[in-house]
């Protein structure tokens, strides 16, 4: 059998202030087309393991390696370069721009090279490629809004168009569903669940329903660890995430 080089590892990161643990050392492998959620609480450590797999917090231990080169002191944006993209809690956006202009913007380098950024005139092809990625987060009725006048949950549909512009090798999520109405959240799993196979999904979400359906491996964090890692079945029965979720329910999206 042919050993393929994991499209993520990492192994012993930690992220610490002064006497502060924020998080403690964590090791995980993500596999080319893997579907990874990290769950959790409040001040669980999800977002400190996802900034420091992204570059944008220097951990304070451990190795971060994508597609077998080590990048654990490359910045954020040589980790993008490499095929790395991903969203913020708080959105990131041009909002005195369209929704289209956003995506257009978002095009330039990857798929675009030497293409000009200003999103007036510009060329056909890439005005009719940002069309298609609206469509496939369902805002091609917002297409010429103006991006400080559509809904939060349209703000966040618009990040992930804007993330899926790179044609990443890794996308990374975090907390993609804030702000969702129960129709919203249903049509971000169904985007999610569509993704290419080449496509790697490293996910962070609040939402349990949306963690569990669209990952085939979960990890449970809590106080800054990893206490649990296993398929969506095994976390749905696992005592202790039911604990720490105070005993909610834990249910699939339909």
């Amino acid at each position: 059998m042919t050993h393929r080089t994991p499209a993520l590892e990492v192994v012993g990161l930690s992220k610490h202030y002064g006497g502060l643990h924020a998080m403690r050392p964590i090791d995980l492998t993500l596999g080319d087309g893997d579907r990874l959620s990290v769950i959790g609480t409040n001040g669980a450590g999800k977002s400190t393991l996802f900034n420091c797999i992204a570059g944008t917090v220097r951990a304070s231990t451990g190795r971060v390696s994508f597609f077998g080169t080590d990048v654990t002191r490359t910045s954020a944006a040589h980790r993008a370069g490499m095929g790395i993209a991903r969203t913020f809690q708080t959105s990131r956006l041009f909002d005195n721009m369209t929704v289209a202009q956003n995506v257009y913007v978002a095009l330039g380098g990857r798929r675009f090279p030497g293409g000009s950024l200003r999103p007036v005139g510009g060329d056909a092809p890439r005005w009719d490629e940002a069309s298609k990625l609206l469509a496939r987060v369902g805002l091609e009725k917002v297409h010429d809004a103006v991006v400080g006048d559509i809904s939060h949950g349209e703000q966040r549909q618009l990040e992930l168009a804007m993330a899926f512009a790179l044609e990443p090798k890794i996308l990374m999520l975090d907390e993609p569903a804030a702000g969702f109405s129960p129709a919203e959240r249903a049509r971000l799993v169904t985007i999610l669940r569509e993704l290419p196979h080449e496509v790697s999904l490293i996910l962070i979400e609040h939402d349990m329903d949306i963690a569990l359906a669209v990952a085939d491996r979960v990890i449970v964090m809590h106080d800054g660890s990893k206490i649990l890692e296993g398929t969506p079945d095994e976390i749905r029965r696992s005592e202790r995430v039911r604990e720490i979720y105070l005993g909610g329910a834990i249910d699939d999206v339909a």
